[in-house]
């Protein structure tokens, strides 16, 4: 039974995250070690509206993005105490034909994220999970960003945590997140957040496939110009299930209270969802689902004025798949959809007055191949398709399309 256990507390439950992974993770990869991998690539793109998200013009450019990766995972954490996962790419896009409606025409698309893993011993474990970017395109898995907006953003996260099992079927995590976001913009400044999140959670082994949980999270969000400081509190419940030796479930579900300082907030429910798959040799499924009021762009300019959106409601769905078709050739294919709906907006000129809710709709999904030419040199390109229907201004409404062709030598 102790062995039983700890086979599912700690590759199930507090196996080393994937760096990188943010609202596909599920805190249950097998991770095999992988030696330190440096990675030099340049690609081609083509953009038919590079000012979306910002301009009510599409206008079309030519692009190059060079940028050099790293990627490293210690050994595997069956056999060592410690794991360390590090990936990584710093690296620009830089548009031939910027239009004017642009801030300029070479911007950062970097992002590195690193995870550390220590077990003390057969009770006590140590995670640390670390992400910082600053990128023109948002990685929407990552829970920031709704739409692209034209601007750089820089973002960062740290979620630290120690988890200790206190019988054979009873554990749990406490930890502290600290978070934020800074756009890069020239109207107010609106936009940049800091949170800080503490969070617990009582783990319960119900059987070798199934695992209880109950979390309680509280966090305070600092937030610049008109926009309103809140505080957010979670109560879940869910269950981590592995369907398989390789397929894992995370199901969360509860209620978020959310006080404004400037507004009223208010109780909603709460949904969270992380599923991963290996099929087969060839084929890997990623998805997750996440439903909760956001702490990010609250705030909406209105006819002489700016609207605060005391409640923004966001549903985000999310899938990843690839296919191993030979030794030499995958294809890959993603989506992400963002439904927001931004809700009981005060008036900051006028904080008795509210204006109207409005909504937006996002949709972003991209499918391609990688094919290895030799040894070190991998070719791949990429079809990306980007659409969003909103009400919130003509400036934020677009369809773009890109077209990406790349060449990587790894070393």
């Amino acid at each position: 039974m102790k062995s039983e256990f700890l086979s599912l507390l700690f590759v199930a439950l507090a196996a080393p995250v994937y760096a990188g992974e943010g609202l596909y993770n599920t805190g249950a990869e097998l991770v095999e070690g992988l030696p330190l991998k440096w990675s030099l690539s340049t690609n081609t793109i083509y953009d038919d509206n590079v000012a979306a998200g910002s301009s009510t013009t599409a206008d079309s450019s030519l692009a190059i993005s060079p940028n050099l990766g790293l990627s490293y995972t210690s050994d595997d954490p069956q056999s060592s105490q410690t794991t360390i996962d590090i990936l990584g790419k710093i690296g620009i896009i830089h548009y031939f034909d910027a239009p004017d409606t642009l801030a300029d025409d070479t911007f950062s698309q970097s992002r590195i994220s690193g995870s550390l893993n220590h077990r003390f011993d057969e009770r006590l474990t140590f995670r640390s999970q670390n992400t910082m970017a600053n990128e023109l395109e948002p990685d929407y898995s990552y829970g920031t960003a709704s739409s692209r907006s034209g601007s750089e953003s820089l973002s960062w996260l740290t979620d630290n945590s120690l988890g200790y099992r206190w019988s054979e079927r009873y554990a749990t995590y406490t930890g502290v997140k600290y978070s934020g976001n800074r756009v890069d913009s020239t109207g107010p400044n609106n936009n940049d957040r800091t949170t800080i999140e503490g969070y617990n959670q009582i783990r319960y082994q119900l059987s070798q496939q199934s695992v209880l949980t109950s979390d309680y999270r509280a966090s305070t969000t600092d937030a610049t110009g008109v926009a309103s400081d809140s505080v957010d509190q979670y109560f879940l419940v869910g269950v981590d299930h592995r369907f398989s030796s390789s397929t894992v479930g995370i199901f969360k579900t509860g209620a978020q209270y959310r006080e404004v300082d400037q507004g009223d907030g208010g109780l909603g429910p709460y949904l969270e969802i992380a599923f991963k798959s290996q099929v087969n040799q060839q084929l890997t499924l990623n998805a997750f689902t996440r439903y909760s009021a956001e702490v990010n762009d609250t705030v909406l300019p209105g006819p002489g004025t700016s609207f605060d959106y005391e409640d923004r409601r966001a549903l985000r769905i999310g899938s990843t798949a690839s296919y191993i078709v030979s030794p030499d050739l995958s294809l890959l294919s993603g989506m992400d959809l963002i439904f927001s709906d931004y809700l009981e907006g005060r008036d900051v000129s006028n904080p008795t007055t509210y204006g109207p809710d409005r909504y937006e709709t996002s949709v972003n999904a991209y499918v391609g191949f990688s094919c290895r030419l030799t040894e070190f040199l991998t070719a791949n390109m990429y079809y990306t398709f980007a659409e969003t229907y909103t009400d919130i201004s003509a400036a934020r409404e677009y369809v773009r399309n890109r077209i990406s062709i790349g060449l990587s030598a790894e070393f």
